[in-house]
């Protein structure tokens, strides 16, 4: 079993910055990839980027260059940089890890909201 709990969501402006960080306990040895998916109203829950171990990074084509997937194994975190927020951006952000077993685990879930 593996828990995570994230942090780091919230109200910004267009063009401004957060990051969302998600720490993962118990089972933490088996994880073989880390990411970030999010959810708009009325959309379908998308892949936003993921960092795999031996593998390296991928990101949806509507966030390269603007945010950054990185992950801590000392403290078992994965963080999500996200800078020049579009409104586009707004949606329920969740971490998501696979195992060796490929079991799926997920976060509850953070609220980004990117409004003037």
């Amino acid at each position: 079993q593996v828990q995570l709990v994230e942090s780091g969501g919230g109200l910004v402006q267009p063009g401004g910055s957060l990051r969302l960080s998600c720490a993962a306990s118990g089972s933490i040895s088996s994880i073989t990839s880390m990411g970030w998916y999010r959810q708009a109203p009325g959309k379908q829950r998308e892949l936003v980027a993921r960092i795999t171990s031996g593998v390296g990074t991928i990101y949806a084509d509507s966030v390269k260059g603007r945010f950054t997937i990185s992950r801590d194994n000392a403290k078992n975190t994965v963080y999500l940089q996200m800078n020049s927020l579009k409104a586009e951006d707004t949606a329920v952000y969740y971490c998501r890890v696979r195992t060796l077993n490929s079991d799926i685990y997920w976060g509850q879930g953070t609220q980004v909201t990117v409004s003037s």
